[in-house]
């Protein structure tokens, strides 16, 4: 992006009170296919312009012959042209001063333009009023900013003056991105005869190298292009592209005078061994003395540099005033300064320090000297990079004799050495010292001058150094980002032009001096070349009859190309472009195509090519298919085109057009059906037939009606169509999604009922009394609520051990279906076709005797759950007494909640507030793999025998878990807590489960799908009323999954394949959509109040500190020991640690750090803030946990030995209070280092703060001037900092060299495992680089 001030956009002129005038300012878009592009015309002309004179100025501007189009407003519902004969001004026309005013030129009388000869006059700027004395040099505003008010300031400012190709006879170079400076230097070089015709000279060998990443040949074919073609721009992406440029080298803007020296360097590497080889040096290469002078006996030590281009300082060091010409700033640079005082210069003849003087001294000029100021500068105020915009004038000669040491020159020189170009930043480099000199001064006479003899070298009356100038780089802008242009003087005519992007207009020697820089503008020209003007005549450009042979032949294939786009752009300038559907016989979907077809072609051939385009040959007949408008957004057909068969696409499609406001369908009939005519005005009406006695909503049948037809007529026509009864027909409108309206007025229009383009509407006829019933209470409506609200879902079935679904979901009948259970149970797993259709049967079948045994079940499980309150199930027995009974119970609990719907049907479902609390107290001790001694569904009592448990947990476990609450006396137990922690209880406030309290559908169809195994995962295909919760959806998932809900989790699948677990279970499923993808995974779903906790253990001197343990569940109102209490069993079950609780403590993790350490007597979500998936570390204690108190501070500690370069282990301290002085005395104690010599320092980064033993002793902030651990430069306030710690009489050992290299090596292998001190590198500002094998190559290290 550029950045473009608004006062560098208006040079311009006053005369007179025509500055007072107001300016119109109008966009023209030319939306004709007269040209190749369609162009936008801008004008700024005063208010008193006629429309008449409008008319010429665009027809001059835009290239026709004036009468020939029309001018119309744009974005108005006016398409009425604008009088050509008016002489009324453009005010009183209705244009708007000062503001953009939008026109279109269009065809007249369907006639497109003529384009004028250019012997029309069309070449001569002079016809625009002003426009010869209007002119633009600078940067042209975006598109975007055109019309701006603020833009227009200036009355004078024009657009006119930037002329097409066929005025200046010169072509544009696009601009990629951000490639001004690019397209600067090279219109400069085209510009340069000696440059180009040498370029031209040499002959590439495609053999030797691929044309693509050839420069020497990308830069032939650009400036043959720019001489020969006739577009007004052409693009500069095949130059680029050989550069080894990708697409975001286009948003890299660089230095122009860094991609100078870049690009010679890279055109010397291509041109070695050619006679090309030396053009950089002969055109551009000169050569000074940097030399030292002692000013006591005069001897001068010396060396030759070369320089490709002279850096002008525009304000000296330390200055305010900056120089005022490029005369003053090149003394300047020849200035010697004086080495005295501490600068001295050590002079080999005097053997001392001697004042001495040091300067620079101008050996030979280039035949093509390029100046670059130094506009960019460093404010070390500000500390930011400026740009300096001070004036500095340059002449149109400049003499360059006053500023070469001349008994230098005549002295020998130093043979010419080639410039380092891309390795060096300055702009000379350094030769060796020589005393071998030769006397040639004649290095321009290396040039190949085409046309000149040596007879016409012919001396001017002026001195032998003068140069003319011929090109101005200028940069606007500021030194975070700017624009280049070139104002280059041709020549052949000796015009100056403005090379500004694709725009390249004619300039004057006053537009030049504009760009001398000052006043307010933040314009200055960066660098200009001057060519040696008085040795001899330039060389002349070759024209093109001059071409070598292998340039003509590369003209012509280029003008080939040229031509085969020409006609490509007309073919697709004339090209309908527009949207195809079809719903394929085949694919039964509809399908999506682009209909590419000339506006001439019929539409008879345009049907055969979509005919072909959906591959329907083979399929369907072409005579049974045929193309109609049609509206895809709203499903609407619009109308077809009967007996247009022969009519251009062009003219029923309005013409070529970008984008089309409509669509086609290609239709398709059987072959005994005949094609329906759809009339414009008719509506489309999508009707689905409803059977109430299966429950069923058939496919959809068309029909097209009028709005102004009644419910009764609309009624017929929708019999005539299904074959329906008209009298008992109820015809329901979906106006918007799941908005149901009972069409029941006979005389009301379609258009009162609010028929729209496409509809859709739902009938029913039958002789059922449902008729009679109020539409909302109607079976109709449930059904057509059900279908709108039903969504479909495929889930994914967790893999299980054989036998287990059957075992835990198919209900055992009273006599012989109990065998068929137990071989089910001993066979293999059971389908899940088996168990919807086992499941379904055995509900229907349970018998009297079944319900009144579960009664009984439930009066004890409820007597026994009652008077646990009280014991809290300290005398339950083990339920393994009984393991049939539980298995039994088991089955028929899962199935009982199966069968259940709109409310329990079982007592023994039926739950009271005692019980819910009950079985929700299980869950924060539950983990998500049970272990096999508490596997049992079933809680055994010594009185009543088994008695199910939802959870799956057994009398142990909730023993074990509620001890420390047994006797406080509360009803309300700590997972149980009125705040939310994120999930939601799956029971209301009856205890009752919450998807009993309402019927919602549930429709489970099992499919298979195959995986990479050839083996088929167990699905669901799940029709679902999306207003169901999360639990009730578990719910009825159970008997497939074949667990309790409470023991398998839900993960929503989405595009990416990433899984994500829900677990509001209150909440419903309408965030699914139709064919989305669930996961069903085996473990403990979490609770309201509980989090899913992952455990690391701490290794503080490990070198992996960090170690996952296991995942598990806290809960809300929790104590820190009880948590201690449920790791316990899982830590030896899952890890293989066997541990004591008061040998273990739990402290807090934020990423690797470990941070507070939690007291026993802490509590979750009171004391220590807990959320989702959240961490925490596990540490184990060799001796008694010795934090009693949140008031002390567990700090890390480790002894810096530097007599032996090593550490010592990590050691904790606890602090009682945060006093320096106590943490000083407890490391004297347990080091023995005496308190007046111990110092210590905080460590850096990420535990466990590793350093390299070769920088500790130095780089940490040893022993800080404070009182207390938790102020600057400290900030201790948490556990867990590291604190390292030495003995100041301790000295550093002493390495040798080869010690301190290998002690390096291992430090950095040490350091590079634990992934510590990586060091940060900041993004850096990318480097200009032309690669010459094509393009980077990447590291493969590299992210």
């Amino acid at each position: 992006m550029y950045i473009i001030p608004s006062l560098l956009c208006l040079p311009g002129r006053c005369i007179g009170s025509a500055a007072e005038e107001p300016r119109v300012l109008c966009i023209v878009q030319d939306t004709t296919n007269a040209k190749t592009v369609n162009e936008r015309l801008t004008l700024n002309l005063p208010a008193s312009t006629t429309v008449n004179k409008l008319y010429e100025d665009v027809a001059h501007k835009a290239g026709y012959v004036n009468g020939t189009f029309c001018l119309a407003w744009a974005n108005t519902g006016n398409m009425a042209p604008l009088d050509q004969a008016s002489e009324m001004s453009l005010v009183l026309s209705g244009f708007e001063a000062g503001k953009r005013n939008f026109l279109q030129l269009t065809d007249k009388d369907g006639e497109q333009p003529q384009i004028a000869s250019d012997e029309s006059g069309t070449a001569d700027s002079s016809g625009l009023e002003d426009s010869s004395q209007d002119r633009f040099i600078g940067p042209l505003p975006r598109d975007g900013t055109v019309g701006c008010s603020s833009d227009y300031s200036s009355p004078s400012y024009s657009y006119s003056s930037i002329l097409n190709k066929s005025d200046t006879g010169y072509v544009g170079l696009v601009n990629q991105a951000m490639t001004c400076y690019l397209n600067s230097l090279l219109q400069t070089l085209f510009m340069t005869p000696e440059f180009r015709n040498a370029l031209y000279n040499w002959e590439f060998e495609e053999s030797e190298e691929d044309p693509v990443n050839s420069i020497p040949y990308q830069l032939q074919r650009l400036f043959v292009l720019l001489q020969t073609s006739k577009k007004r721009a052409i693009e500069t992406t095949d130059v680029t592209r050989s550069f080894g440029w990708d697409s975001s080298e286009a948003w890299q803007q660089h230095d122009v005078q860094e991609l100078c020296r870049v690009m010679f360097d890279a055109l010397e590497q291509k041109w070695k061994q050619t006679e090309q080889a030396d053009l950089i040096n002969q055109l551009y290469q000169g050569k000074l003395k940097d030399y030292v002078r002692c000013l006591e006996c005069g001897y001068e030590s010396w060396r030759i540099d070369t320089y490709l281009d002279i850096p002008l300082v525009i304000r000296p060091f330390g200055a305010s005033q900056a120089f005022g010409s490029v005369e003053e700033a090149l003394q300047a640079f020849i200035q010697p300064e004086t080495l005295d005082g501490p600068n001295q210069y050590f002079c080999e003849r005097c053997k001392k320090k001697c004042d001495a003087r040091k300067g620079l001294r101008f050996l030979h000029f280039p035949y093509l000297l390029t100046l670059q100021l130094k506009r960019f500068d460093f404010d070390y105020t500000t500390m930011h990079r400026i740009k300096l915009n001070d004036r500095m004038t340059f002449p149109e000669e400049l003499d360059m004799s006053p500023f070469i040491d001349v008994e230098d020159e005549k002295s020998p020189q130093t043979e010419s050495c080639t410039d380092s170009g891309a390795e060096n930043e300055g702009s000379c480099h350094s030769d060796q010292m020589s005393n071998d000199f030769s006397t040639d001064d004649a290095v321009d006479e290396g040039i190949c001058l085409d046309n000149t003899s040596s007879t016409e070298r012919v001396l001017k009356p002026k001195s032998s150094l003068t140069f003319e100038l011929f090109s101005v780089m200028v940069h606007s802008g500021s030194a975070a980002g700017g624009h280049y242009y070139a104002c280059i003087k041709s020549f052949s005519d000796s015009q100056w032009y403005s090379f500004n992007d694709q725009h390249v207009s004619k300039i004057t020697q006053d537009d030049i001096r504009k760009t001398y820089g000052g006043s307010s503008g933040s314009r200055g020209y960066y660098s200009s070349a001057f060519a040696r003007c008085t040795l001899c005549v330039f060389a002349e450009f070759l024209e093109v009859e001059d071409f070598p042979e292998h340039i003509k032949r590369l003209m012509q294939r280029e003008k080939e190309s040229e031509e085969q786009e020409k006609r490509q752009r007309e073919i697709e300038r004339n090209t309908c472009k527009i949207k195809l559907f079809c719903m394929h016989p085949v694919k039964m979907m509809m399908v999506e195509n682009k209909l590419e077809v000339h506006k001439d072609k019929t539409l008879g051939e345009a049907t055969e090519m979509a005919y072909k385009l959906m591959d329907l040959e083979g399929v369907v007949p072409l005579d049974c298919c045929r193309l109609v408008k049609y509206d895809e957004f709203h499903e609407y057909l619009e109308r077809s085109y009967e007996g247009e068969e022969d009519m251009p696409m062009g003219l029923l499609l309005g013409g070529v057009k970008s984008s089309y406001m409509f669509d086609l369908l290609l239709e398709i009939r059987r072959p005994d059906q005949v094609f329906q005519p759809y009339k414009p005005g008719e509506v489309m009406v999508k009707v689905h037939v409803v059977d109430l006695k299966s429950e069923s909503i058939a496919a959809p049948v068309s029909v097209r009606a009028y709005l102004n037809q009644t419910i009764t007529e609309f009624k017929q026509l929708i019999a005539q169509a299904t074959g329906l009864c008209a009298e008992t027909m109820r015809v329901v409108l979906e106006r918007c999604y799941n908005d149901l309206r009972l069409l029941y007025v006979p005389n009301k229009t379609l258009k009162a009922e609010g028929f729209f383009r496409s509809n859709k509407v739902f009938v029913e006829s039958s002789d059922s009394t449902d008729h009679q019933a109020v539409f909302t209470d109607s079976v109709l409506w449930k059904l057509l609520d059900r279908h709108g609200n039903t969504i479909r879902l495929f889930v994914s079935l967790p893999e299980q051990s054989p036998g287990s679904l059957a075992n835990r979901t198919s209900c055992p009948k009273a006599n012989a279906d109990s065998e068929d259970s137990l071989e089910g149970a001993e066979g293999s797993r059971k389908s899940v076709e088996a168990i919807l259709e086992e499941s379904t049967e055995k509900l229907k079948n349970l018998s009297l005797q079944q319900q009144q045994q579960q009664q009984q079940q439930s009066s004890s499980t409820s007597d026994s759950q009652k008077s646990s309150e009280h014991s809290d199930f300290e005398h339950i027995e083990s339920p393994a007494q009984e393991p049939d009974a539980a298995s039994q119970s088991s089955q028929m609990e899962n199935c009982t909640r199966a069968a259940s719907d709109t409310e329990n049907q079982f007592p023994s479902e039926e739950r009271s507030d005692s019980d819910a609390n009950n079985d929700r107290s299980t869950s924060s001790v539950d983990s998500d793999i049970l272990s096999s001694s508490h596997s049992s569904d079933t809680l055994c009592n010594a009185d009543s025998g088994p008695l199910p448990l939802a959870n799956g947990l057994d009398s142990h476990s909730i023993t074990s878990s509620r001890r420390s609450k047994a006797h406080e006396g509360k009803k309300e137990t700590w997972d149980t807590a009125e705040e939310d922690s994120g999930t939601d209880s799956e029971y209301d406030e009856n205890g009752k489960r919450k998807a009993d309290s309402q019927y919602l559908y549930f429709k489970a169809e099992p499919y298979s799908q195959e995986d990479g195994s050839g083996e088929g995962q167990k699905c669901l295909l799940v029709h679902v009323d999306k207003r169901i919760t999360l639990a009730a959806f578990k719910q009825n998932l159970e008997p497939f999954v074949g667990v309790p809900s409470t023991q398998f989790k839900v993960f929503r699948v989405y595009a990416n394949n990433q899984e994500f677990e829900s677990v509001r279970l209150n909440e419903t499923l309408s965030s699914f959509s139709d064919d989305n993808k669930i996961t069903i995974r085996l473990g403990r779903a979490l609770k309201k109040g509980e989090y899913r906790v992952k455990v690391y253990q701490l290794l503080v001197n490990d070198p992996e500190p960090c170690k996952f343990l296991l995942d598990t569940v806290f809960a809300k109102g929790m104590t820190v020991r009880q948590s201690k209490e449920e790791l316990l069993p899982q830590l030896k079950d899952q890890c293989k640690l066997d541990l004591s609780i008061d040998r273990f403590r739990l402290r807090k993790k934020t990423w690797k750090n470990p941070g507070t350490v939690f007291l026993d007597y802490h509590v979750y979500e009171e004391d220590i803030n807990i959320s989702s998936n959240w961490e925490v570390f596990l540490e184990v204690l060799e001796e008694s946990e010795r934090m009693k108190s949140m008031s002390q501070l567990a700090v890390l500690t480790r002894r810096w030995c530097p007599a032996q370069m090593k550490l010592e282990a990590f050691r904790e301290v606890v602090l009682e209070s945060s006093s320096v002085e106590e943490l000083k005395e407890k490391l004297s104690e347990l080091s023995g280092i005496p308190l007046e010599n111990l110092e210590f320092a905080k460590g850096r980064g990420t535990f466990p703060c590793d350093i390299s033993v070769l920088e500790i002793h130095q780089d940490l902030d040893w022993n800080p001037k404070v009182s207390t651990l938790n102020v600057w430069p400290l900030y201790i306030c948490d556990d867990g900092a590291v604190i390292f710690y030495r003995d100041s009489t301790e000295e550093l050992m002493e390495l040798s060299e080869e010690e301190r290299n290998e002690l390096m090596k291992k430090e950095s292998s040490r350091l590079l495992k634990t992934g510590h001190r990586v060091s940060y590198s900041p993004r850096k500002e990318k480097a200009l680089k032309i690669y010459l094998d094509g393009g980077p190559t990447k590291d493969p290290g590299q992210d």
